[in-house]
């Protein structure tokens, strides 16, 4: 006896190529964000040599709940490019959790401390882009699953 496979009655939806551009960049921007934790966690020394005192002892004073913010930021916004790559629909709360961590680290950053003042302009400046860029692809990432791409 030959046993039939049952297919799904839900058409498959096509992945379009956008999906594959953001997905790419998606994972290639994540990259670089855990490069810079990476980095920063383990004090490599060629990556935080363009810091300055202050700024370094800015950096190794995060307390541990600011650090675990700043991971969650970054690591849940990695798994979320590749659960993008993947068409899995969890890339979205990979990506919302992402957002959870860079709120933890940015109200520290931000509110609690005068990381805006340490850093300076451009850091801050690029904090706003890194805000912009994490909320896109939440977006974007969101529209895929409604629309059927990720499953």
């Amino acid at each position: 006896m030959s046993e039939q496979v049952q297919e799904s009655s839900a058409p498959r939806v096509r992945t379009p190529i956008h999906l594959w551009i953001v997905g790419v960049v998606s994972l290639l921007w994540g990259a670089m964000g855990a490069v810079d934790y990476l980095a920063a966690q383990t004090r490599w020394e060629p990556y935080m040599s363009q810091f300055s005192a202050e700024q370094l002892e800015y950096f190794y004073g995060f307390p541990a709940w600011m650090v675990a913010g700043w991971a969650l930021a970054v690591w849940a916004g990695l798994a979320g490019a590749v659960g993008l790559l993947m068409r899995r629909s969890w890339a979205v709360w990979m990506y919302a959790l992402s957002l959870v961590g860079m709120a933890v680290s940015t109200f520290y950053n931000f509110v609690l401390t005068n990381g805006a003042e340490v850093m300076g302009v451009g850091p801050t400046i690029f904090t706003v882009v890194i805000w912009v860029v994490a909320i896109a692809l939440f977006v974007y990432a969101r529209r895929q699953a409604m629309r059927g791409v990720l499953a």
